[in-house]
């Protein structure tokens, strides 16, 4: 690999890291939004940290410091910098992977707690403002109502809930959207992981390239 190939790699992964870097700034920023304006509320109240804006905050802080430690490695050619890249994308590659085992595997338990957890954030829905922000959002938004169905409102369904009687349960519709849509989730979730691995030998060869590159002119 000569000169010029190794400016091809270096480029490809800096504007490859620098498109990922400005779509964490996005994510971030709107999730900085959301946590401004909470319209979403919390859901879950055992885990009141679980909200739409943290999440999309930390995603997008997570984006925004590996990109940019992809970019400034790959443009000052710096391997420090490239394998620190390396190892952070390796970490979240790992994540991942033990992410997925472990919703197969708890896949009822965790159908069991969420139920558990959305049928006490129903009974907090008149007490507490938090609450009832997070469900008309989302019984508004999917066009749900309850975790199965209206009969889950002892006191009669609140006003975000589609009048139709026969609507659909939130969590039932939710389930069904992801298992309707199993495939399409699991072909994004490969294109991240190819990527990922993409990145990752990117910055490996571009740091191996730099070594050799040193060494042929003697530094």
């Amino acid at each position: 690999m000569g000169m010029s190939s190794l400016k091809l790699l270096k480029y490809v992964l800096f504007f490859f890291n620098l498109l990922f870097w400005i779509c964490g700034c996005c994510i971030l920023g709107f999730g900085i939004y959301l946590l401004i304006h909470n319209n979403f509320g919390v859901l879950f109240h055992n885990l009141p940290s679980l909200t739409l804006g943290n999440v999309f905050v930390i995603v997008g802080s997570i984006i925004m410091v590996v990109a940019f430690l992809g970019c400034m490695g790959s443009i000052k050619e710096n391997k420090c910098l490239l394998m620190s890249f390396f190892i952070l994308l390796l970490i979240i590659l790992l994540a991942e992977v033990i992410l997925a085992i472990l919703l197969f595997v708890y896949e009822q338990k965790l159908n069991e707690y969420v139920a558990k957890g959305l049928t006490d954030s129903i009974h907090r829905y008149h007490s507490d403002n938090s609450t009832k922000a997070a469900w008309d959002s989302i019984q508004s938004f999917l066009r749900c109502c309850g975790i199965n169905g209206t009969s889950d409102w002892t006191s009669g369904p609140p006003a975000s809930c589609p009048s139709d009687p026969n609507v659909e349960g939130c969590y039932a519709k939710a389930r069904l959207w992801f298992h309707s849509n199993f495939l399409y989730i699991g072909i994004i979730t490969i294109c991240v992981c190819v990527i990922e691995v993409l990145g990752m030998s990117f910055a490996l060869t571009l740091n191996c390239q730099i070594d050799k590159t040193s060494q042929s002119i003697g530094l």
